[in-house]
C-alpha cells in the first residue's frame, strides 16, 4: 500500500528538525518587517510599484527553486483551483495591505486582520467562547480606529479587504501545506507566479520609474524577499506540522509584533489607548477556538 507520507526532502527535514513555533517566530518578524520597510519606499516608488516589486521579487526567487510551470501542469483540477485561488489572494491581499498602510498605522491594519479569522471560527464552531473572542477583538479594533482614523474610509476599506483576504490566506495556506512542507512551498511558488501575472499590468507602470535607480531596485527586491519569501516559506514549514488550532493560537502574537516593529522602523509610537486595543485583539485571538476543518 502506498504511503501517504510526504517525500523526504531538505524542506521536510528542516520542518522536522526545528520546532514549528520557531518557524512561526521568524515568520512573525518578517511578516511586518518587510511591510515596514516598504512604507519607507512608498514616496520614491509608489504604493502599487512597491507591491509589484514585492510579488515580482518573490516570484523571481521561487521560480528556479519550485518550477511553478511544472507544478501547475502536473497538478490535478482541484489543486489548480487551489493554486489560482491562492495566487489571486496573494496579489490582492498584498496590494490592499500596502494601500491601507499608506493611510493607517500598522498596528490598526494588523489588528483588523484577525477579526475575520475569529469570525470564521465562530461560523465554523458556534460557541460562547468564540463569541466572546469576537466581541473582544472587535472592541479592540474599535479602540484602535479612534475618531481620527474613522474619517479615512478608503484606508479602512483597504484594511478591511486585506483582513478578509488574510482569512483566505490562512485557509488556502493550510490546504497547500497538507502534504508536507516541500509540496507546500512548491505550491506557494506556483501561486506566487500567478500573483505576479495578475499584478504585472497594475503595478509595473509605477515600478518602471525606479528601474533607473539601482538602489531602489535592490530595495524593492529586498522587500519582496523579506515580505513574501521568508515569512511565507516559514509559514509553510510551521503549517505542515501545526494543527490549525495551534497555528491560530500563535497568531495572537502578531498584533504585538506589528506594533513593536512599527515602533522601531516607522517611529509609530502607540498610546495607552492603542496598547489597550491591541491587548483586547490579542486576547480574542488567544481564546478563540477554530473548527477542525474550515
Amino acid at each position: 500500500m502506498a504511503s501517504n507520507l510526504p517525500p523526504v526532502t531538505r524542506l521536510n527535514r528542516a520542518a522536522q528538525a526545528v520546532p514549528p513555533q520557531a518557524w512561526f517566530g521568524v515568520s512573525a518578524v518578517f511578516h511586518y518587517l518587510g511591510p515596514s520597510l516598504a512604507v519607507l519606499l512608498f514616496p520614491a516608488v509608489g504604493v502599487l510599484g512597491v507591491a509589484w516589486f514585492r510579488i515580482a521579487a518573490a516570484a523571481m526567487v521561487f521560480a528556479p527553486l519550485t518550477k511553478p510551470w511544472r507544478v501547475f501542469v502536473s497538478a490535478d483540477g482541484k489543486t489548480r483551483w487551489l493554486l489560482m485561488g491562492l495566487g489571486v489572494c496573494l496579489a490582492v491581499m498584498n496590494t490592499s495591505f500596502y494601500l491601507a498602510l499608506e493611510r493607517l498605522p500598522m498596528s490598526l491594519v494588523a489588528a483588523m486582520e484577525f477579526v475575520g479569522t475569529i469570525a470564521v471560527a465562530l461560523y465554523g464552531l458556534r460557541s460562547g467562547r468564540n463569541l466572546l473572542a469576537l466581541v473582544l477583538a472587535v472592541a479592540g479594533v474599535f479602540i484602535l480606529i479612534d475618531v481620527k482614523w474613522a474619517s479615512d474610509p478608503w484606508g479602512l476599506f483597504w484594511a478591511g479587504l486585506n483582513a478578509l483576504l488574510f482569512v483566505g490566506y490562512i485557509i488556502l495556506g493550510h490546504k497547500a501545506a497538507e502534504r508536507g512542507a516541500s509540496d507546500g512551498v512548491a505550491r506557494l511558488g506556483a501561486a506566487m507566479a500567478i500573483a505576479f501575472l495578475i499584478l504585472m499590468p497594475i503595478g509595473f507602470g509605477e515600478a518602471m520609474g525606479a528601474f533607473g535607480a539601482p538602489f531602489l531596485v535592490l530595495a524593492g527586491i529586498g522587500i519582496g524577499v523579506c515580505s513574501s519569501v521568508i515569512p511565507y516559506v516559514c509559514d509553510q514549514l510551521a503549517m505542515s506540522r501545526l494543527p490549525r488550532a495551534s497555528f491560530a493560537l500563535l497568531l495572537a502574537l502578531l498584533p504585538a509584533t506589528a506594533t513593536i516593529i512599527a515602533l522601531i522602523v516607522l517611529a509609530q509610537v502607540p498610546t495607552l489607548r492603542d496598547v489597550a486595543g491591541i491587548a483586547l485583539v490579542m486576547l480574542g485571538v488567544a481564546i478563540h477556538k477554530p473548527a477542525s476543518r474550515l
